[in-house]
C-alpha cells in the first residue's frame, strides 16, 4: 500500500513538472508584444520580422502600432500601451535625461549616405530658400519636436551661423505633412523619403535643402526601447526579440522587395513609392558608444540637463 502510494506521489509530482514546464513553454511561445513606431522605414526590421512571421519562429506573439509623433513613445512604453517602442536617439535621450527608466534593447536604423539624402526641409510653392537664412522667420514642421530631424536640423541650422530661435517650429505627423503644405499651415516641413518624392509628384513645393546630406553622420536613428523594469523581468523575450530583429535586419539590407512590401504595408504609403527609395540602413547592434554624439550635440542645444551614463542606456 505503502509503495503504491508513492508511486502515485511521484507520478503526480512528475505530471505537475510537466505541466509547470509545459505553461512555461506556452507562455514563452505566446509572449505577446506591441511594438509602437512612426511611418517611417526606420523600424522596417520589425515590421519585416512581422509579415515574414520571423517573430512567430522564435516564440513571440507580435504586433505593430502606429504612433503619430515620435515624441510619444516613452510616455507609450511607460503606460504599458505598447512593450517596446520604436523612439529616435534624441527622443529617448531626453526622455531619460527627464526621470523616465527606459532602456535601449536593439538597434533599428542608423545614418548612411543614402539615408542622409533621403532627409530634407520641403518647401511649398511661394516661399523661396536659398540659403540657410532664408529659414529665419518661417513656420517650419517637424514630426515631433526635440526629435531625429528636428534635433539634425538645429544642429544644422547652428553649423551655418542661424540662431535656431529665429524659426518658428511646430509639430506636424508624417501622413498630414502634404495637406498642411497645400494648405499654407506651415512654410516648410522637415521630412524624409518616401514623402519627399510623394509631394514633388503633388506639385506642392521643392526640397529646401537636404540637410541630412550635408552632415553626413552614421550615427543611430531610432533603436528599439522599452522599460527597464519590463526588459529586466522579459530576459528571455528579449533575447528572442533581439535575435529575430537580427535576422530580419538582414532581410532589410538585401532585400529590396519584401522589405518596401511591409514597409507600405505599416506606413500606408503606395508600394511603389516606397520601392523608389531604399530603406534607411537596418544595424541591429547597438552600443553605448553610438549614443555619445547624440549627447554631446543635445547637450550644446541645452536639452539634457543631466550628464548621462551610455552604459546604462543600452541593456547588456
Amino acid at each position: 500500500m505503502r509503495r503504491t502510494q508513492i508511486r502515485s506521489v511521484l507520478a503526480g509530482l512528475t505530471l505537475g513538472v510537466g505541466v509547470s514546464v509545459a505553461l512555461t513553454a506556452t507562455a514563452l511561445a505566446q509572449a505577446k508584444i506591441q511594438i509602437g513606431c512612426t511611418a517611417t522605414s526606420d523600424c522596417a526590421s520589425a515590421m519585416v520580422a512581422v509579415d515574414e512571421g520571423i517573430f512567430r519562429k522564435h516564440g513571440l506573439d507580435v504586433e505593430m502600432t502606429p504612433i503619430a509623433i515620435n515624441s510619444n513613445i516613452p510616455a507609450a512604453i511607460l503606460s504599458n500601451s505598447i512593450q517596446v517602442g520604436g523612439p529616435t536617439s534624441t527622443v529617448f535621450l531626453q526622455a531619460v535625461d527627464g526621470g523616465l527608466d527606459l532602456v535601449a534593447i536593439a538597434g533599428a536604423s542608423v545614418m548612411s549616405p543614402t539615408s542622409n539624402t533621403a532627409i530634407a526641409a520641403f518647401v511649398r510653392n511661394g516661399i523661396t530658400i536659398k540659403e540657410p537664412k532664408d529659414f529665419i522667420g518661417k513656420k517650419v514642421g517637424a514630426p515631433g519636436l526635440n526629435a531625429f530631424l528636428h534635433v539634425l536640423f538645429v544642429k544644422w541650422l547652428v553649423e551655418k551661423g542661424v540662431d535656431p530661435k529665429s524659426v518658428n517650429f511646430v509639430e506636424v505627423t508624417f501622413p498630414t505633412m502634404a495637406d498642411i503644405i497645400k494648405s499654407g499651415g506651415v512654410d516648410a516641413v522637415l521630412t524624409a523619403e518616401p514623402f519627399v518624392t510623394r509631394m514633388i509628384n503633388a506639385g506642392i513645393g521643392s526640397v529646401g535643402v537636404r540637410y541630412g546630406a550635408e552632415l553626413g553622420r552614421t550615427d543611430p536613428i531610432i533603436f528599439y526601447a522599452a522599460s527597464r523594469d519590463w526588459a529586466e523581468k522579459n530576459a528571455a523575450i528579449v533575447k528572442k526579440f533581439r535575435e529575430a530583429i537580427a535576422e530580419a535586419a538582414i532581410i532589410v539590407n538585401i532585400d529590396r522587395e519584401k522589405a518596401s512590401a511591409s514597409i507600405a504595408k505599416f506606413t500606408k504609403q503606395p508600394l511603389e513609392l516606397v520601392k523608389a527609395t531604399p530603406p534607411n540602413q537596418s544595424e541591429p547592434n547597438l552600443k553605448p558608444q553610438n549614443l555619445g554624439w547624440w549627447i554631446e550635440v543635445m547637450s550644446s542645444q541645452k536639452m539634457l540637463q543631466s550628464k548621462l551614463d551610455t552604459t546604462k542606456l543600452v541593456l547588456n
